[in-house]
């Protein structure tokens, strides 16, 4: 008789084993668990500078959970990076709208109003910061700034030194304050300002900018140059430094290299009206009428009470 032995079994798959366990595992994950690796996700591009893929890491945590206020707060952040203030100011609202609470999305939303001319929403979230937390230095120097852009110097000044009171080692704070203090025309108080923002830092570019401007105002243009070439050599991505570099260069009768970097400056910042009236004032200088009404009439007209406007516009017309 012949014995029949059992037949064996086919052992599983190894790898079909860990797969169907991969898949159990996955399904096992939260809402939480999955909304939070997008935004994680979302925040290392971010860290790697590529902001266009982190929005879209945080537009799948958003898709798992429409009212995801961190998701939000940071996508809005990466549409900062790639300058779009619109989609910025959107994200930040809806970071609001579930997170009623959130100081960071006011602060940032209200600075970010500021960037985009809407001044006056921008003093609501500064009103909103300061009911929030009037012990943080941040709800009144966004007043500060937005007092500034609505030219009321006085509370603007007023906000600047609480939050200096706050947060006294903050040299941006002091610079603040001075530069309401240059507006207002008190240089005596705006150099004391300045001096005390160079002993916390005196690598803040600013500083030298603004003190730049004092001396050109006070005629003192060798000085003013030497400020303002310390404030690029610091940092040499703002515009308006190459524009006051060009400006004192014209009043030391270098009027080719101030052109140049004057027209580096407005390369830098075409919308600059600062940067087109200097260059009406080259061409006044050189006696050129055609070309320095062609840049110092539209001023005239939309900003009459900038500085030297007036008083070139009529040496141009009476070229």
């Amino acid at each position: 008789m012949t014995i029949t032995l059992p037949t064996k079994k086919k052992a599983p798959n190894r790898l079909t084993f860990l797969f169907v366990l991969l898949i159990l595992l996955g399904s096992c994950d939260s809402l939480e668990d999955k909304k939070g690796r997008f935004l994680l996700k979302g925040n290392e591009k971010l860290e790697e500078n590529d902001p266009k893929s982190a929005i879209g890491f945080y537009k799948e945590a958003i898709a798992l959970d429409s009212t995801y206020s961190d998701a939000y707060f940071n996508k809005a952040l990466a549409h900062l990076r790639l300058n779009q203030l619109d989609e910025a100011i959107h994200d930040f609202s809806s970071s609001i709208a579930y997170q009623s609470d959130n100081f960071e999305a006011f602060f940032q939303r209200g600075l970010t109003y500021l960037d985009n001319g809407e001044f006056y929403k921008a003093r609501e979230d500064a009103n909103r910061l300061i009911s929030l937390n009037d012990k943080d230095w941040r709800s009144y120097f966004l007043e500060g700034l937005t007092q500034e852009k609505l030219k009321n110097f006085p509370t603007s000044l007023e906000a600047f030194q609480k939050a200096t009171q706050l947060n006294p080692e903050n040299s941006d704070l002091w610079v603040n304050q001075a530069t309401i203090f240059y507006y207002q025309k008190d240089y005596s108080e705006a150099k004391k300002k300045l001096n005390q923002a160079e002993q916390i830092n005196p690598s803040e570019s600013n500083l030298h900018n603004l003190r730049s401007m004092i001396l050109f105002d006070e005629k003192s243009y060798e000085q003013a140059l030497e400020s303002v070439e310390k404030a690029i050599t610091l940092d040499n991505r703002q515009a308006y430094f190459y524009n006051n570099k060009g400006l004192y260069l014209l009043f030391l009768d270098r009027k080719e290299e101030g052109l140049d970097w004057i027209n580096q400056s407005i390369q830098m910042d075409p919308k600059n009206p600062f940067a087109l009236r200097n260059k009406g004032i080259y061409y006044v200088m050189k006696g050129d009428k055609i070309s320095a009404l062609q840049y110092l009439s539209d001023l005239e007209k939309s900003y009459p009470e900038m500085d030297m406007v007036q008083e070139y516009f009529q040496k141009a017309q009476a070229l």
